[in-house]
């Protein structure tokens, strides 16, 4: 495991050439790439989001694309549309691929678009396929889309049902940077024009290895139990949840463990992974109760409280 750990710490240094800070949230949305699954931000603006995401694709050599998300965006944005092209003097339509088609999609502000367009991205996150009038088209792999939300500016948003938002394997929350590293942050783009060259650390042969290599990292037969009991007392917990997480929570809390223990160098799951990994994977699948709410309580809260009655 430790040569794929020195992958792991190669890509983490070409990301630091960029991205001052952040490794967390750098680790997690690894983890979604080992998991070939796909990622849902959530920071105030102006903290690397999108820097972050397209800075890994550079270093991955996989094509990136950006979405805006807005309310006037239409689903063929996304998707591609056909158009009528002329051809030794007969018009026949060729459909133009949208943004869609790329490795790494990022849905920049996703909850600005209406319900209609978010839900054209869910045949691609599930099938990885778009179907265009009578035609369906697959996607190149790897396929993931990183979508983005800001926690403020709510008014004329679209909040993510509930169903849409469990498509995403992980919520990463994106935090503001410490002092040291905010300093760190102007010394570097407040007096340097010059971007730094970044090399290519992976790409997806290799990426496909380690997506088949995640599956293989041995997991103990209690620790298993413990990450599905975890899931399931989300359930039970009344007093903090109206709602708990479904089996969906359950195959990616230990899948990301598998993964985080895999950056680390690590040869098998421990429980600090089960753990690190139960607030980025249930924090979207789950729903607060009336009376937890009222009292204040935030569903982190609620998560670190159900961890720490594990036994």
């Amino acid at each position: 495991m430790k040569s794929y750990k020195a992958i792991f710490e190669d890509v983490f240094k070409e990301v630091s050439n960029v991205i001052i800070g952040q490794e967390r949230v750098i680790e997690q949305v690894l983890i979604t790439l080992l998991c070939d699954g796909h990622a849902l931000l959530e920071g105030y603006p102006g903290l690397a989001k999108t820097m972050a995401v397209r800075t890994l694709a550079q270093i991955m050599d996989l094509k990136f694309s950006r979405i805006q998300n807005t309310p006037d965006l239409m689903p063929s944005d996304i998707t591609g549309t056909y158009i009528i092209e002329e051809h030794s003097g007969k018009r026949v339509f060729k459909f133009h691929p949208g943004p869609v088609f790329a490795n790494i999609l990022l849905a920049d502000e996703i909850n600005r678009a209406t319900p209609r367009t978010q839900s054209a991205l869910l045949e691609a996150m599930q099938e990885r396929q778009v179907t265009v009038g009578n035609q369906t088209f697959k996607l190149d792999l790897p396929f993931f889309v990183l979508a983005t939300q800001n926690p403020i500016e709510q008014e004329g948003t679209y909040p993510l049902p509930e169903a849409q938002a469990d498509r995403f394997l992980l919520k990463i929350n994106v935090v503001y940077p410490s002092y040291k590293e905010e300093l760190e942050i102007v010394n570097k783009y407040a007096f340097q024009l010059r971007k730094p060259r970044l090399k290519i650390v992976l790409n997806k042969q290799k990426l496909f290895a380690l997506q088949d290599l995640t599956r293989q990292v041995p997991i103990a037969k209690d620790i298993k139990e413990a990450a599905v009991k975890l899931v399931i007392s989300t359930r039970a917990r009344k007093d903090l949840l109206d709602y708990g997480a479904s089996p969906r929570a359950s195959i990616g809390i230990i899948l990301s463990a598998k993964a985080r223990a895999l950056i680390r160098g690590r040869k098998f799951v421990s429980m600090e992974d089960v753990k690190a990994m139960a607030h980025p994977i249930l924090r979207h699948r789950v729903i607060m109760g009336f009376e937890a709410e009222r009292k204040g309580v935030k569903v982190d809260d609620a998560i670190t409280k159900i961890i720490s009655e594990m036994k």
